[in-house]
C-alpha cells in the first residue's frame, strides 16, 4: 500500500509544477484558467469521496482503487489530446474522482489496523510526502527536457505501476462485501462524539495548507523577507523536512498518548507559529519559522483521521474516511478563494493571522472535548 501510495503522489507532484506551464502554453491560459484546474479537480474528489466510502466494502478495495488509478491514467492521456480548454477541464474533473476512489480506500485500510493506528497513518503520509517531494523536484525538469507532454505520459505510467502493484498484492486485511447499502449510516457517523469535530478541524488545517501555506508563504518570503527565488526554495524545502519528521514523530507518539489532547496542543502550536509570521522579517528567522511551520502541520497532519479511526466502528470505517475527505475537500475549495481576497483587502499577513486565530481557536475546541467524558 505504501508502495502505491508514493507511487500515485510521485505523479501528482511530477505534474504540479509542469501544469500551469502547459495551459499557458497550449490554451493561453491567465490566471483564472489556471486557478480553475485545482477547483474543478477538488469538486470530482469531493463528488466522489462519500460514495467511495459507501461502496468500497461492496465492490472491493482492491477493484476500487486499481479502477481509480485507471481513470486517473486514462484523463493523462487524453488531456494530451485535447485541444479545447473546456474539455481539459473535464478531463481534470474526472482525474479527481480517479484521485478520490484511490485516496479513500487508501487511507481506509490503513485506519483499519487497530494496534499502532498512529504510526499507519503517519507512514502514508510520509510515503505521499515524500512521493510529491521527488516529482516536484523533477516535474519542471522533465516539461522542459523531455518535452511538453511528458509530465502527463509520466503521471499516467505511475499510476499503471501503482494499479498493477495494488492489483498484485491487494489490500492488506481481508476484504468485506455486503449484498446491501445502508444509506443512512453517515448519520450514525456522524453522531459519535469527536467526528465533526475532527472533520471540521481537517477541513480547517486542509484550507490552511492550500490557501495560506502552499501559494501565500512563498510570496511572504519574498516580498517582507527580500529573499531571491533560490532561497525562497530552500526555505519550502527545510518546511517539507521539518514536516517529515513531524509526521514520523507524531505517529508514534499518538499511540501512546491521548490524540485529541495531542491535537488540541499541535494546533495551539500551528496557531502562534503561523499568527506571529507577521513579526519576523530576518532571514535566519524565516528559515527557522519555515522548520516550525513544515513540524507542526506535519504533527497535526494525521491526527484528526486517526482520532475518527479510533472512535468509529471498523464496519463504518469506510464511510467515515469517505465523509472525512468530502469535508476536507470542501475545506480546500473555500481555503484559497478566501485567503486571497483577505491577502488583497488587508495585507499579506492578514492571512496568518487568521489562520493562526481560526486553528486557536480549534486548538480550545479539542481541549474542551478532550476534557470531557465520551
Amino acid at each position: 500500500m505504501l508502495a502505491a501510495a508514493f507511487l500515485f503522489n510521485l505523479g501528482q507532484g511530477v505534474l504540479r509544477p509542469s501544469l500551469p506551464l502547459y495551459l499557458r502554453q497550449f490554451f493561453g491560459a491567465d490566471y483564472r484558467m489556471v486557478t480553475l484546474i485545482p477547483v474543478v479537480f477538488g469538486a470530482g474528489k469531493w463528488v466522489t469521496s462519500l460514495p467511495t466510502g459507501y461502496l468500497h466494502d461492496r465492490v472491493g478495495r482492491t477493484r476500487v482503487m486499481v479502477t481509480g488509478l485507471i481513470v486517473i491514467a486514462a484523463c493523462d492521456v487524453a488531456s494530451v489530446a485535447i485541444v479545447r480548454y473546456s474539455k481539459f477541464l473535464a478531463a481534470r474533473a474526472v482525474a479527481g474522482a480517479g484521485w478520490a476512489m484511490f485516496a479513500t480506500v487508501a487511507t481506509t485500510t490503513m485506519v483499519r489496523g487497530a494496534g499502532a493506528r498512529g504510526r499507519a497513518i503517519s507512514l502514508l503520509l510520509m510515503a505521499e510526502t515524500l512521493g510529491l517531494l521527488l516529482g516536484s523536484t523533477v516535474g519542471g525538469w522533465l516539461y522542459q527536457g523531455a518535452g511538453t507532454t511528458t509530465p502527463f505520459l509520466f503521471e499516467a505510467s505511475c499510476m499503471l505501476l501503482a494499479a498493477a502493484r495494488v492489483g498484485w498484492s491487494g489490500p492488506p486485511s481481508p476484504e468485506r462485501r455486503s449484498d446491501t447499502i445502508d444509506w443512512r449510516a453517515l448519520r450514525s457517523v456522524i453522531r459519535i462524539p469527536g467526528v465533526v469535530l475532527a472533520s471540521l478541524t481537517n477541513a480547517a488545517l486542509m484550507g490552511i495548507q492550500t490557501g495560506v501555506i502552499v501559494f501565500l508563504f512563498p510570496l511572504y518570503l519574498v516580498e517582507r523577507g527580500s529573499l531571491s527565488p533560490q532561497t525562497v526554495g530552500f526555505l519550502i524545502a527545510l518546511s517539507v523536512l521539518g514536516r517529515l519528521i513531524a509526521i514520523w514523530i507524531g505517529g508514534g507518539v499518538s499511540d501512546r498518548r491521548d490524540r485529541m489532547s495531542m491535537l488540541a496542543l499541535s494546533l495551539l502550536g500551528l496557531g502562534l507559529v503561523l499568527g506571529s509570521l507577521g513579526l519576523v522579517r530576518n532571514p535566519w528567522l524565516l528559515a527557522l519559522w519555515s522548520v516550525l511551520i513544515g513540524a507542526a502541520a506535519g504533527f497535526t497532519a494525521g491526527l484528526p483521521t486517526t482520532i475518527i479511526g479510533d472512535r468509529v466502528d471498523p464496519s463504518l470505517h469506510g464511510i467515515a474516511i469517505g465523509w472525512l475527505r468530502t469535508v476536507t475537500d470542501a475545506g480546500m475549495l473555500l481555503g484559497p478563494l478566501l485567503m486571497g481576497p483577505l491577502a488583497d483587502t488587508f495585507g499579506l499577513a492578514a492571512p496568518f493571522l487568521v489562520a493562526g486565530t481560526i486553528t486557536c481557536a480549534l486548538a480550545w475546541a479539542c481541549r474542551r472535548h478532550a476534557a470531557t467524558p465520551t
